[in-house]
């Protein structure tokens, strides 16, 4: 018998919406191969996702390519980076050392204390007229608390009828004694006005000092400053009598920086820019009143005690 033909949908003309008679159709015969019924265009749509695949392999195996090479590139720049030495890194220290001016430990200290550091003007009445006065003598001031509280040498302001304290700022204004401590030659003023920004200095500790440690002196030697000088520390818990043999000062740091007339009261400060002592006296066998070399501070920490003042 004569098979009829079977068809895929594929193969009605578009758009007649309809399959063949329902008379004319047949249920294929299994014996049938299903290749034969395969379209072109079915052949065509295979072929397709066979060169698809072939793409996304050739693309694939390019990025590897591409990727190994990038690795080997860097693998090369790395083994051609050279390897700081210690070697190296001091001679890069050194060269920053020997072409940059670096500060002084000593510049540093000063500037540390400077904007605390006041001088302390002592006036006397004028002998020759009731009505005025005189400057009788000179000092320094260091400002040790926010609020202006200053800490100077009680032979700064003994005897004085008034004082004047000039801050670093250029300001000037009068100053009461709030407390002395004649013994160890230590006094407290209180200013009538301060800078608005005034900082106090910062006080450290005498403890730490060791023979040798740099220390530097800031204050107004023959009322010229604020000055500068800088030593080391010569002793520690050293014994002075004043010129007059009435007092005994002990306890105190000895020390080389340049002091002179003026000096006294002033801080004695460590390389940290610290506090650590208040310029008390200077030793001169001679009458000159000059500094040859050995110089006194009372430790901050007696200083504070002594008037009053929490431990630091």
């Amino acid at each position: 018998m004569k098979r009829d033909a079977v068809f895929s949908k594929s193969l009605h003309p578009r758009g007649t919406g309809s399959l063949a008679p329902e008379s004319n159709r047949q249920t294929p015969d299994p014996s049938v191969s299903t290749s034969e019924s395969i379209t072109p265009k079915n052949r065509y749509l295979d072929f397709n996702k066979i060169k698809n695949r072939s793409d996304f392999v050739a693309v694939f195996l390019l990025g590897v390519l591409v990727s190994l090479l990038c690795v080997g590139l860097f693998s090369n720049a790395f083994k051609n980076q050279q390897i700081l030495t210690q070697k190296d890194i001091d001679a890069a220290v050194l060269h920053t050392l020997h072409s940059k001016e670096l500060p002084s430990p000593s510049s540093k200290a000063a500037a540390a204390v400077q904007g605390a550091v006041v001088r302390v003007l002592a006036f006397a009445a004028d002998p020759k007229n009731k009505n005025a006065d005189i400057e009788s003598g000179v000092g320094t001031g260091v400002v040790i608390k926010d609020d202006g509280t200053i800490l100077t040498n009680f032979h700064v302001v003994a005897g004085a009828k008034k004082l004047r304290v000039t801050f670093s700022d250029g300001t000037e204004t009068e100053a009461f004694v709030i407390g002395v401590q004649a013994d160890k030659d230590l006094a407290v003023l209180k200013p009538q006005k301060i800078p608005d920004d005034l900082e106090a200095a910062i006080l450290g500790s005498s403890q730490q000092l060791a023979p040798g440690d740099v220390v530097v002196a800031v204050g107004f030697p023959y009322g010229m400053g604020p000055s500068v000088s800088s030593g080391v520390v010569s002793g520690l818990n050293r014994h002075f009598k004043s010129p007059d043999g009435q007092h005994m000062l002990k306890g105190l740091i000895q020390f080389d920086a340049a002091a002179n007339p003026g000096n006294s009261g002033g801080p004695l400060v460590n390389a940290s820019g610290e506090v650590v002592g208040i310029v008390t006296a200077i030793l001169n066998p001679t009458s000159a009143r000059t500094f040859i070399g050995i110089g006194f501070a009372t430790t901050i920490e007696s200083a504070g005690s002594a008037v009053g003042l929490p431990p630091f």
